[in-house]
């Protein structure tokens, strides 16, 4: 053990003298080491497992060392493991047509697909499509709350100032626009009487010139897309009202403004349909998708676009490009993803089990004030921490709770556990829960004993 503790110590020195602190998020001090992972857990040098609620911010869905992915990642490594990106190989093309043919069957709509190597890629090469369909228009819409990644272009559509404030003047900064969140509704309205007031307030800047969106003379907007999460992710797993994106999109169809339905996050069953959006009855123009398609294993991503935008024609060769888009590692576990959702009903288990750890959540809300909200689609959910008003925002409870939470050293029938969890929303005061697609109902029961031990602890006077 003091081997290992001098071992860890000296791991910790070197990241603190040698790693960029720029692409890593210390939330707790000093920072997590972990050694290997499995299922829902991962573990510690002491073999102490830590159920994970977040999975690798939905990236990991089909669990750690998943069999099957492994596999065919193990099997790509032995056949065909690099290619340049100017060649084929049969991998892309099965998966480009699989994604393909799955919109084609389930929303009725011709498209192609497009790779790269990560979810903020995958939106820069949606915004160069859009600019390019749109004859160069370069202003897009997008929530305030969303997030849409961390290069300058997808920067430039995610609501967070911080994420830009460094980088200079932002001239093609979206126009951020209220999220349905119904919960901390911007104008003080309650969800069962407002009448959808916020996509009135939407639908309402179309109506003169004069408020900056639209010329009615022309009948042409001056934004070319409107960039959304139908789930918000950072956010903090906000969820919109039944109606909302039919009628948003019925306002962008009826202004010649496309959708961008950002699914990094939330496909792939997340939210217990494979794409999130299908939860609402929409159908986007273009659909970015990353994180899940591999497990984690190897960095893809991509978007779906509909044919009129991406027919070689329109967005030919060279348009954009990756060195690793594409790549036959990634694309051969993306394959297996997809047969394998092709062969097992994730939509009815995705649903069962997040009822039933959303009636665990209520069940919690119910006998600790600090909650105040639950909710959830699929296994997309989350718990708001408040004061003890059951409202004002409490960040500070919300790191406590993180802090706690890490430790390692509840313990349940015997055996110490830690809980990873993940923070997000808009006053980083929400655990977004983000559990494997294929957590037990022991591993649900095993969080809301862990959890509940967390929270006793945090508010025990």
């Amino acid at each position: 053990m003091k081997n290992d503790n001098k071992n860890q110590n000296s791991l910790l020195a070197a990241e603190a003298a040698y790693c960029s602190y720029g692409d890593t998020v210390h939330y707790i001090d000093p920072p997590k080491l972990f050694v290997h992972s499995q299922g829902s857990f991962v573990y510690d040098d002491r073999d102490r497992p830590y159920l994970d609620l977040q999975m690798w911010y939905s990236a990991v869905n089909f669990g750690y060392g998943n069999e099957r992915l492994n596999n065919a990642l193990k099997r790509q490594l032995d056949t065909l493991p690099q290619l340049a990106s100017q060649y084929l190989h049969r991998e892309k093309v099965e998966l480009a047509t699989a994604l393909c043919r799955y919109m084609e069957n389930k929303h009725r709509v011709k498209g192609r697909v497009h790779f790269n190597v990560g979810g903020s890629q995958a939106v820069e090469d949606s915004l160069k499509l859009v600019r390019n369909f749109c004859h160069g228009k370069s202003l897009m819409l997008a929530f305030e709350g969303g997030y849409h990644g961390r290069t300058l272009g997808a920067t430039s559509i995610t609501s967070s100032y911080r994420y830009r404030r460094r980088y200079g003047h932002f001239g093609e900064r979206a126009l951020f626009v209220p999220f349905p969140y119904c919960f901390r509704c911007p104008y003080k309205l309650s969800r069962e009487s407002c009448d959808m007031f916020c996509i009135q307030q939407l639908e309402r800047l179309f109506e003169t010139e004069y408020y900056g969106l639209w010329d009615p003379k022309a009948h042409e907007a001056e934004y070319a897309a409107f960039y959304v999460e139908c789930i918000q992710g950072t956010g903090g797993y906000v969820i919109p009202p039944d109606g909302y994106f039919p009628a948003l999109k019925r306002i962008l169809d009826q202004h010649n403004i496309l959708m961008v339905d950002d699914e990094i996050q939330m496909g792939f069953y997340r939210t217990g349909k494979y794409w999130g959006l299908e939860n609402f009855g929409v159908t986007p123009d273009v659909l970015v998708f990353g994180k899940a398609m591999t497990n984690g294993l190897n960095p893809l991503s991509g978007l779906w676009a509909k044919e009129a935008m991406i027919t070689p024609d329109v967005f030919p060769c060279g348009s954009t490009h990756s060195t690793f888009a594409s790549n036959p590692l990634g694309t051969a576990v993306a394959l297996e993803t997809v047969r394998m959702l092709e062969e097992i009903d994730y939509e009815t288990r995705v649903n069962d089990s997040g009822r039933y750890f959303l009636e665990g959540l209520r069940e919690l809300k119910s006998r600790y004030a600090i909650i105040g909200d639950v909710d959830g689609l699929g296994l997309a959910l989350r718990a708001e921490i408040c004061a003890e008003d059951g409202f004002t925002p409490d960040k500070a409870m919300m790191d406590r709770i993180v802090d706690e939470a890490m430790k390692g050293d509840m313990e349940v029938d015997g055996r110490q556990y830690g809980l990873v969890l993940d923070i997000g929303g808009y006053y980083k005061n929400v655990i977004t829960f983000a559990p494997s697609l294929d957590i037990s109902r022991n591993e649900i029961d095993l969080a809301f004993r862990l959890l509940d031990q967390v929270l006793h602890r945090v508010t025990k006077k």
